[in-house]
């Protein structure tokens, strides 16, 4: 799956901030990242803060990178998993976690379309603003 994340990610991020100036790209970058656990991701962000205090324009576009990452777990459904989504914190073992991806199976070839629809979509609204 790649154009379910890219779309998703990009036209929530565009309906939210409507910047055309906002780091699409780290965006991207982030909801392409298959982590599966919020644990991951709010270290990742804790440390993106950490490591760019005074650093304005580094930290706007690694916040973009986490906001992909948080938008890959809300559309890959990451969330429907408890143990896996709370990774460690509901247990270190990995044994029997099948990933979201792979468990949709056909499923995926509909959420393509869709991730296809949304980027012209978006892209149609950012590209007169430009």
């Amino acid at each position: 799956m790649l154009f379910w994340f890219i779309g998703t990610s990009v036209a929530s991020v565009w309906s939210v901030f409507r910047d055309p100036k906002f780091a699409y790209r780290w965006v991207i970058v982030g909801a392409l990242v298959p982590l599966f656990s919020v644990v991951t991701v709010v270290g990742v962000l804790t440390a993106v803060m950490l490591l760019t205090i005074g650093k304005k324009a580094v930290r706007k576009n690694f916040l973009a990178l986490t906001i992909g990452l948080f938008l890959h777990l809300v559309f890959d459904g990451a969330f429907l998993n408890t143990k896996m989504f709370w990774w460690p914190l509901a247990g270190l073992s990995m044994n029997g976690y099948a990933l979201p991806l792979v468990e949709r199976g056909l499923l995926n070839i509909p959420f393509e379309i869709v991730g296809v629809g949304l980027i012209l979509w978006t892209k149609k609204q950012i590209k007169p603003l430009l």
